[in-house]
């Protein structure tokens, strides 16, 4: 089955608002075999909405649409699908029932002539339920092509999603598939490292398909998997998912939802080992991101953001001869920090950023994005010159990122 999402709202086109109703429908749909073809997005004009409703019909056995069916004057949906359908917009009276059972409800709800609006409804429709907000929704066919019409409110779109508008669509697929996907979340490998490690597993013969998708500064890889039964399908994805693992390595930190930062804490549970970190040019980034977990205070001990060389050797003991003869941004320097938190501390780990996160500041020598990160430990210090973005937010991010992801593969190692 063909099936488009249309997303309606001034707010969603003029940027103000990111669209998340239409990836939300795309995932929940793909969950059950289905699979959305295309995406589009019409601002709080009638016109614009009709002539939508209308191309996307003539290209789609279904359209789901959302938003647009509040009851203020930019509201203009059921109004546009009556005028495109050619069907008269009327009072339904299981909306106003709804609507008036919605009052008793919600005690907030101020009631006023505006919310009457809702009660109009395109004829020859059937009714949508909601069971947590006063709009209503309702499906109908046009051209052949079925149309749903849900709230823009999410959490309000999801449940009627689920608890109508899937089954209806599954009830009428006459040959369906079996969709399953498999995650990847990788870092330290570009995008083009990935496709050119990754050639090949793909097999869209087949029903085998691989997507990379870039979520600046890591990377999620998907296979997705379609046959005609759970067993097919699992058959494509589970050797493919095999290579991949193979292929990409210890790149891959995550499978599915879990991230980089719960990882880490996972490892550091398992291990039992404690961290100190001494951050420059990161400004305390890495330290918000292990403490933004509850329980991190298990095996983080301490943070101390030295940004000047007054602070790295007051805090962190760094030796005021080495900075001169090194620089606060150098291998010396770095190493330097992290032994120093780590023995402040009395930690098992002491990492250490040191950098230039621009736009001024740097050299020929050390231009803007250069970046030391070492980590110390009982049995032996690291350290590497790392090279990062253009702008500052790049920089400190991917020194952040690249960070935590020493901590991860030192922790797996140490496993």
């Amino acid at each position: 089955m063909r099936i488009a999402t249309l997303s309606i709202g001034d707010e969603l086109i003029c940027g103000r608002v990111t669209d998340t109703n239409s990836g939300t429908i795309a995932a929940l749909l793909i969950d059950h075999g289905l699979r959305v073809q295309r995406h589009f997005a019409v601002g709080d004009n009638e016109q614009d909405i009709i002539g939508a409703l209308l191309d996307l019909s003539r290209t789609s056995d279904a359209i789901i649409v959302t938003g647009g069916l509040g009851p203020t004057a930019d509201d203009l949906t059921a109004q546009a699908a009556a005028r495109a359908t050619g069907r008269r917009l009327v009072v339904n009276e299981a909306a106003r029932a709804h609507l008036r059972d919605m009052y008793g409800k919600l005690a907030s709800l101020t009631v006023c002539r505006l919310n009457d609006k809702q009660e109009l409804i395109p004829a020859k429709t059937t009714l949508i339920p909601n069971p947590t907000g006063t709009a209503c929704g309702f499906h109908l066919m046009h051209n052949g092509c079925f149309m749903f019409f849900l709230p823009g409110v999410p959490s309000e779109m999801i449940r009627m999603l689920n608890e109508t508008v899937i089954g209806f669509i599954q009830e009428r697929v006459p040959h369906k598939r079996v969709i399953r996907m498999a995650h990847f979340d990788i870092y330290g490998l570009s995008e083009p490292e990935t496709d050119e490690r990754l050639h090949g597993v793909a097999r869209p013969e087949l029903g085998l398909h691989l997507g990379t998708c870039v979520s600046f500064p890591w990377l999620r890889v998907t296979l997705r998997a379609e046959a005609d039964s759970e067993e097919g399908a699992n058959a494509l994805l589970e050797p493919a998912s095999g290579e991949v693992r193979s292929r990409l390595a210890d790149s891959i930190f995550s499978e599915g939802t879990i991230t980089l930062d719960e990882v880490i804490a996972d490892l550091f549970r398992q291990r039992g080992l404690t961290l100190a970190l001494a951050e420059s040019c990161t400004g305390g980034m890495v330290a918000q991101r292990i403490t933004e977990l509850p329980g991190s205070s298990a095996y983080f001990l301490e943070g101390a953001v030295t940004y000047s060389n007054g602070a790295k050797i007051r805090q962190l003991g760094v030796s005021p001869e080495l900075l001169r003869d090194y620089g606060a941004v150098s291998s010396e320097a770095a190493a330097a920090m992290a032994k120093g938190i780590r023995r402040v501390a009395g930690s098992d780990l002491g990492l250490a950023i040191t950098g230039i996160a621009g736009p001024d500041g740097g050299s020929e020598e050390k231009p803007v994005g250069t970046v030391f990160i070492s980590l110390a430990a009982q049995d032996g210090c690291w350290t590497k010159r790392f090279r990062f973005g253009i702008t500052r937010s790049q920089i400190r991010i991917k020194a952040t990122w690249t960070a935590l992801d020493w901590l991860r593969r030192y922790l797996l190692m140490k496993g």
